[in-house]
Order: structure tokens, then C-alpha cells, then sequence
């Protein structure tokens, strides 16, 4: 039985979870092929997706994997904050997600605030970025743990069947 419903106004349901389904493995589907798969008509899709959109359900766009542009370097930093007021920590996400070479930022719950993602060109790139924001933030940065990223295995992909 269809749902009567705007999305607006309701949940995802398993027609909108098959789209995005879809979508995860191939972004540029074409809507009369996802209309096709989940028996829905193209007009139905595309409203349905700009829905989703419009919700920020998902962002349409592609994935770039830095190694192959040049930045063989992926750091994940773990950064613990002190006890700062929520200007100073508004403040520093503005710039670390301003910064040209941090890919993502996440705030996170456990023994660190924040999760940082860098990229470099080389370890004299990755060490200089590191020491400016680390020398900027000196005050409000109570910890910094880095790792490297040696390889990806699976990224950004959700089973919703």
C-alpha cells in the first residue's frame, strides 16, 4: 500500500532507502533506471530524491581519494580541548574546517573532543600544518594524538536493507 505522506512530513521508507541504495554505488544513476529497479515512476524518484536532499538525508557529490590527487599523507588527529567557553571552540572549528588541507571534522564523544583529518604532500607539509594549528590553538588545546592512515577499507557506505 503507498504512503500517502509528503517525506517532509514522514520517515524514509524502503522505496527512499533503495534509492539511496542505489545512489552508494553508483551516483550518477540515471533516474529511469532507479525508477526501474523500484518500480516508481521517474517523477516519483526525483521528488523523493530532492526530498532526501532537501532534508539532508544525503549530499550529492563524489568521493576524491586524496592519494590519487597528490597527497599521499592522510593524518586522523585526535584532539582533546580544554576547558573552553563555546565561542573559543565555535572559533576553532571555523578555522580547522576553513583549513584547505582538513578533509573531515567530527565531533566525538570519549577521551577526545574532536577528530581531525589531514592531508600532505609530504612529512615536512604534514608537520608544518600540524604546528600552526597547534601553535594558534596552544590555549585551548589540551591534547593531540596522531595517527596515520596507512589504507582505506571501507568508507562511507550504509547497509539500509
Amino acid at each position: 500500500m503507498p504512503i500517502k505522506t509528503k517525506l517532509s512530513s514522514r520517515a524514509i521508507d524502503d522505496k527512499d532507502k533503495k534509492i539511496l541504495m542505489i545512489l552508494q554505488k553508483d551516483g550518477r544513476a540515471q533516474l529511469t533506471e532507479i525508477a526501474k529497479k523500484i518500480n516508481l515512476s521517474i517523477d516519483s524518484v526525483h521528488k523523493r530524491m530532492k526530498e532526501m536532499e532537501r532534508k539532508n538525508i544525503y549530499y550529492p557529490g563524489i568521493f576524491i581519494d586524496p592519494r590519487a590527487i597528490g597527497f599521499p599523507l592522510l593524518a586522523d588527529i585526535k584532539i582533546k580541548l580544554r576547558n573552553i567557553t563555546a565561542e573559543e571552540k565555535k572559533d576553532f572549528i571555523e578555522s580547522l574546517t576553513a583549513h584547505k588541507r582538513v578533509i573531515d571534522l567530527l565531533s566525538i564523544m570519549g577521551d577526545f573532543d574532536l577528530t581531525c583529518v589531514l592531508i600532505a604532500k609530504d612529512t615536512n607539509e604534514l608537520e608544518e600544518i600540524s604546528t600552526q594549528i597547534r601553535q594558534k590553538y596552544s590555549n585551548i588545546i589540551a591534547d593531540w594524538k596522531a595517527m596515520l592512515i596507512l589504507k582505506t577499507h571501507k568508507f562511507e557506505y550504509y547497509d539500509l536493507s
